[in-house]
């Protein structure tokens, strides 16, 4: 176990990383080394970047099939993006944000047949009885005559239960290949406990239909848990992603150091809190990750932590070379972090210094790599191949 930092440290981290918890690293593979690579390439990054726009707090994105964007910001605020960025509609018709703290109006995914149906799903922090938590919802997008909306806006889910504090909502979307589910990612709201509670659904990641009804593991189910959920024992979940094969890859902040690269599958126990490979803050230790522990361990993990913030598979023709593997945003490591994926294995690969926090990664239509930096005048930068 490694020895408890000093209480100043842990406080200086935690105002470092400001989703909740200080960065955040995937808890242990025992062979796994515990410093993050450096960049590598003595010459320079591997890529050019271009900004492409600004924005205020940004927090993910997605593309349309024309390459426009629909952008979310901290606030609340939704924005559809031309290709070039210098167009930037309000989308309209969103619900009320409580963006305090943590709290964002979150993940933004298009359906499975957009290009027919029109259907955007969204993620936001939302005030009700009881406290606070994280909904998913769904709209059709209508833009037309330089107006943009969201019409026949439905709340599919909401996390249970909601909880004070403002932090560790998480909101993460994907849509499973088979087209008829999607995962939702629910943080423990930085409560501990009720990542192992089988009625909450917090610190899980939840199946669901489409309509937002809960399609969890039926083996969870049948020991009493709350039907949506698919896997438990998770922290801060905010990235997640399938790759080609139909892996489910998912990252979270740790603690004090134990940010994790994982593989999720149906019915596993990730171990939080009672095992990381960090640390609480208060200096308190957590026990690791170690074979035969019965918690499924990460694949990556980090310490110190990277505050990773978003994640997809690459799967474009720019980067050849980095096909299939998993590249994550770091927040207050500054980077941009590639890890190699060999079918369900996975190692740390490069860790690119980008000067400012990366909030969200995402994949262009031309292969080109896309990130969001954190914060007021947070750019979007494209990453392509250099000459």
């Amino acid at each position: 176990m490694r020895a408890p930092l000093a209480l100043a440290v842990a406080a200086i981290a935690l105002i470092a990383c400001n989703d909740g918890g200080a960065p955040s690293d995937p808890a242990p593979v025992p062979t796994q080394s515990t410093t993050p690579t450096a960049s590598p390439t003595s010459g320079g990054l591997p890529f050019q970047t271009a900004a492409v726009a600004t924005f205020d707090s940004p927090w993910a994105m997605t593309f349309l099939p024309d390459a426009r964007m629909l952008v979310t910001q901290k606030a609340g605020q939704m924005l559809l993006v031309s290709a070039d960025g210098k167009t930037k509609t309000p989308v309209a018709g969103t619900p009320a944000v409580d963006s305090e703290g943590q709290g964002a109006l979150m993940d933004v995914v298009l359906a499975p047949g957009f290009a027919q149906n029109r259907l955007v799903y969204f993620s936001a922090s939302i005030a009700g009885p009881g406290g606070k938590g994280v909904a998913l919802w769904r709209g059709r997008l209508a833009d037309t005559g330089g107006t943009a909306r969201l019409e026949n806006v439905t709340e599919l889910f909401r996390a249970t239960p909601f909880v004070d504090g403002d932090g560790h909502y998480s909101g993460r979307i994907a849509f499973a290949p088979d087209g008829q589910h999607l995962f939702f990612t629910n943080g423990e709201r930085q409560k501990l406990d009720p990542a192992q509670d089988p009625k909450a659904t917090l610190g899980k990641v939840l199946r669901l239909t489409l309509d937002g009804r809960p399609a969890g593991d039926p083996a969870l189910t049948q020991k009493g848990f709350h039907p949506a959920v698919w896997s438990y024992g998770h922290r801060n979940l905010l990235g997640l992603a399938f790759d080609p094969a139909g892996n489910l890859w998912e990252q979270e902040m740790g603690p004090q150091g134990g940010d994790e690269i994982n593989l999720i599958v149906a019915g596993r126990n990730y171990g939080y809190p009672k095992v990381s490979n960090g640390d609480h803050y208060d200096g308190r230790p957590i026990p690791d990750h170690a074979p035969g522990d019965g918690f499924e361990a990460p694949k990556v993990w980090w310490n110190p932590s990277i505050s990773p913030g978003g994640l997809i598979v690459y799967t474009g023709d720019a980067f050849p070379q980095w096909k299939g593997d998993v590249f994550v945003g770091g927040l207050s490591s500054e980077a941009l972090i590639r890890v190699d994926v060999n079918g369900t294995s996975a190692t740390k690969g490069d860790q690119f210094p980008m000067g400012n926090r990366i909030r969200e990664v995402e994949q262009g239509p031309d292969g080109a790599i896309y990130v969001l930096e954190d914060g007021e005048g947070g750019r979007l930068l494209k990453l392509t191949p250099k000459a």
